[in-house]
């Protein structure tokens, strides 16, 4: 089967997902993974799904655009690229670093500058400003997958100075371990 990436980006509503999700499914394609958030007022979803062998990717993308319409969402589908190692097929291990402090522009720029310095990949990123000074209102959650061949002490010294430099608290942690200390 062939897999395709799907993007839905629309204002928020109720039933977007169920309108999705019926479509595909009508279609007979089987979603594989699936992404959702609101950003502000903003519905977010990434869909990656099989294609059946008898249906081409340009019918589907007619099929999600006249049902999705009218629920004013954009609409993008692409085929997906056979999955390729990341790191060259090196090990990598998944770490957490988290941000605290106020808010100003530049503050995912300057910290993810750093992270590709050291050719680290970015898997997911939160981000949630509020504005204003306080540093429990501005908190950005980086999941990032670090090479084995990466200086982890150097990398870590990097983002400590640069986190300093913006006047943010970081922390940074291996995955599990910050999900042992964030479990509810």
């Amino acid at each position: 089967m062939n897999k395709l990436v799907i993007s839905v980006l629309g204002p928020d509503r109720p039933g977007i997902i169920a309108a999705v999700t019926r479509i595909l499914f009508e279609q007979d394609c089987n979603i594989e993974n699936v992404s959702q958030t609101i950003l502000q007022s903003e519905f977010s979803g990434i869909f990656i799904i099989s294609l059946p062998e008898r249906l081409q990717p340009e019918a589907l993308e007619a099929h999600l655009r006249e049902g999705l319409t009218p629920l004013k969402q954009q609409i993008s589908v692409k085929r997906l690229e056979p999955q390729r190692p990341v790191f060259n097929g090196q090990h990598a291990e998944p770490f957490v670093i988290t941000t605290m402090g106020p808010d100003q522009k530049g503050l995912v720029a300057k910290i993810t500058e750093i992270i590709a310095l050291h050719g680290v990949n970015v898997t997911n990123l939160q981000a949630v400003f509020k504005g204003g000074d306080n540093p429990t209102d501005n908190v950005m959650i980086y999941e990032v997958d670090v090479p084995s061949e990466v200086d982890q002490q150097r990398l870590r010294n990097d983002l400590t100075a640069r986190a300093r430099d913006l006047g943010l608290q970081i922390s940074i942690q291996h995955r599990q371990i910050f999900e042992v200390l964030n479990r509810i």
